[in-house]
């Protein structure tokens, strides 16, 4: 498959709505850890929207990142921007893309089987990849805003204009 240009409208809409998802997912995280804390303390756990929302939240997580890794291997995806005269900082970009990937299964993935197994493994791992998410959202941002504004690639404008 040869290498394009650019992200599809598709693609790009897909990685604002999961960051959108994922943003949604952290600050409205407390009624679902506070379920979880209670059920692990014996008590009855009564509906509560905002836990349903963050389940809801989860799958959908899940099932658009299953979307946008059919769209990258039908499609395919733009080589990682600057990187031209620096093969081992594409492969630092190429690990982290894949990185998201997992995440953003094996989250809604270790979520589900905590929640509705009851497996407190599977709720450590959830906790533990959660701030394992937060370190790459966060080198993520570092390194587009260093391409943006120090290395100048432009890189933030794959992420806003498709290609045609």
């Amino acid at each position: 498959m040869a290498t394009p240009a650019g992200y599809t409208r598709t693609q790009i809409r897909l990685h604002w709505i999961i960051v959108g998802l994922v943003a949604l997912q952290y600050v409205f995280k407390d009624a679902i850890s506070q379920a979880w804390a209670d059920w692990l303390n014996g008590a009855e756990i009564a509906f509560n929207p905002m836990i349903a929302q963050h389940v809801f939240l989860g799958a959908l997580v899940a099932l658009l990142t299953i979307w946008r890794l059919a769209l990258r291997f039908s499609h395919g995806a733009p080589a990682p921007a600057g990187t031209e005269s620096a093969p081992g900082k594409a492969k630092v970009a190429l690990a982290t893309q894949w990185a998201f990937y997992a995440l953003m299964l094996l989250m809604p993935i270790s979520g589900s089987v905590a929640w509705f197994g009851g497996a407190e493994g599977a709720a450590t791992a959830h906790n533990i990849l959660k701030f394992v998410l937060l370190a790459l959202i966060a080198l993520h941002v570092v390194g587009a805003l260093v391409q943006q504004f120090v290395q100048k690639t432009n890189v933030m404008a794959r992420m806003k204009h498709p290609v045609a």
